[in-house]
C-alpha cells in the first residue's frame, strides 16, 4: 500500500491513525515533497473509477489562486494531469493506493471496506 499525505493536514493525520490502528503496512509519501507524476496520476485515476476533477484539492489555496473552479471545465484531461503533477498541493489528499483500488480523500467506511477487500485478495 502507498499512502500519500500532507503531514500537516488533519484529515491525513486521521487517516494515518486509522491505518496504524488496523496494523496496515504501508509506504508513506509526503505529497508536497514528492509530487505524484503525471503517469502515476493517470494510472490512479483509471483504477479509482473517479473523474479526474475529483483528484483536485478544491479547498486548497493554490486551487483558489489559480481560479481552477472556473478553468477546469475548459481544460482537457492531459492539461489537468500536467497541472496536478506540477504541484502536490493541488492534489486531493490523502490518497491510498492498493493493488486493485485507489481511494482519494478519507472516508472511514470506504477505507475500512477497501482494507478488508485487500486482505481477502492477498
Amino acid at each position: 500500500m502507498l499512502f500519500l499525505c500532507y503531514p500537516k493536514c488533519t484529515t491525513c493525520q486521521k487517516a494515518q491513525r486509522f491505518l496504524e490502528e488496523r496494523g496496515a503496512s504501508y509506504t508513506l509519501r509526503d505529497i508536497k515533497a514528492q509530487n505524484p507524476t503525471r503517469e502515476e496520476l493517470a494510472a490512479w485515476q483509471a483504477r479509482s473509477g473517479l473523474p479526474l476533477r475529483r483528484f483536485f484539492n478544491t479547498s486548497g489555496l493554490q486551487y483558489r489562486a489559480l481560479n481552477l473552479k472556473e478553468r477546469l471545465a475548459q481544460m482537457g484531461e492531459p492539461e489537468q494531469l500536467d497541472l496536478l503533477a506540477s504541484d502536490g498541493m493541488l492534489v486531493k489528499r490523502p490518497i491510498l493506493v492498493l493493488d486493485r483500488r485507489v481511494l482519494v480523500g478519507f472516508k472511514e467506511a470506504e477505507w475500512a471496506q477497501a482494507l478488508e477487500d485487500s486482505a481477502q485478495n492477498d
